[in-house]
């Protein structure tokens, strides 16, 4: 007997523009058919792409300052692990995967700025204490309210103002779960910048082949200019920060350029014509 292809799944046309007047939106996903969604498969691979872009998240976020969202490559490690075991009726099933691994950036985001301004503020107020249960129910409790907070809006973003807003981020993730058919394609490129990254960090922490952060002070006259004038250039060279600007794009990536050069090179050069404490103007610019 021929095995019947699978057909792609498409979107319906009106997916992303707002509805014209007594028109009606069919999604992919009809309310009168059972899929599988929340089942062990979906929620144990969501649990570990949880585990794997919170640390990720963390580290990123408190090396250089600024977190990724991670529902875009879970989703595409979800259509591709269900294209990889043969899962039929898998969109359901991705769906929670992707939620699931990227609610916890949220929690990440906000626990990662706060926490050290905790131990920060230690050093001055010893009476503060950080202990590791309150932290962890704080985080915790915080997240669960969010998403209780979330759900009562849910109905009205995404029914009542339906292509109202762009939704820039969601509308990328539903173009990669809804073609499982290519998961294999879009697999590739992941993995392949996984591998590079991975590779390149590798030779630069254990080997040192270069340094980590490049800066005018390598230059005489760029030391000078540190000490005398409190301005220093400098580039970190990790994999991590191209992978977060092309992931936030050249916009974006600019406009925190632009806030990085206008610190570095007006806000420190003129701290110590303000009438800032004197040992604050007399550190080095770093």
């Amino acid at each position: 007997m021929k095995e019947e292809k699978k057909q792609p799944v498409e979107l319906p046309e009106n997916a992303f523009r707002e509805l014209k007047e007594g028109e009606e939106y069919q999604p992919i996903m009809s309310p009168d058919k059972v899929y599988p969604e929340v089942n062990a498969w979906s929620v144990s691979w969501g649990i570990v792409m949880a585990v794997i872009f919170s640390a990720a998240a963390a580290y990123l976020g408190l090396k250089v300052g600024q977190v990724f969202e991670a529902a875009i490559p879970i989703a595409i490690i979800a259509v591709s692990l269900s294209g990889a075991f043969k899962r039929k009726n898998a969109l359901g099933e991705n769906v929670m995967i992707q939620s699931i691994g990227a609610c916890s950036g949220v929690i990440v985001a906000g626990a990662i700025f706060t926490l050290p301004a905790l131990y920060i503020l230690q050093e001055k107020y010893p009476e503060i204490t950080v202990n590791f249960m309150e932290v962890f129910l704080s985080s915790l409790l915080g997240g669960i309210l969010g998403i209780l907070f979330l759900i009562p809006f849910r109905k009205y973003f995404v029914k009542d103002m339906h292509g109202k807003y762009p939704f820039p981020e969601a509308t990328a993730t539903t173009q990669v779960l809804i073609s499982g058919e290519k998961a294999g394609d879009q697999a590739k490129p992941l993995i392949m910048a996984g591998l590079i990254g991975g590779l390149y960090d590798f030779c630069l922490s254990t080997f040192g082949w270069w340094s980590e952060i490049l800066t005018t002070r390598v230059l005489p006259f760029g030391a000078a200019v540190a000490t005398k004038a409190k301005m220093v250039f400098s580039v970190y060279t990790g994999s991590a920060v191209l992978g977060l600007g092309f992931i936030i794009g050249l916009k974006y990536s600019m406009i925190i350029c632009a806030g990085s050069l206008f610190v570095w090179f007006v806000i420190i050069p003129l701290l110590p014509f303000l009438g800032v404490d004197p040992a604050i103007a007399g550190m080095q610019p770093e």
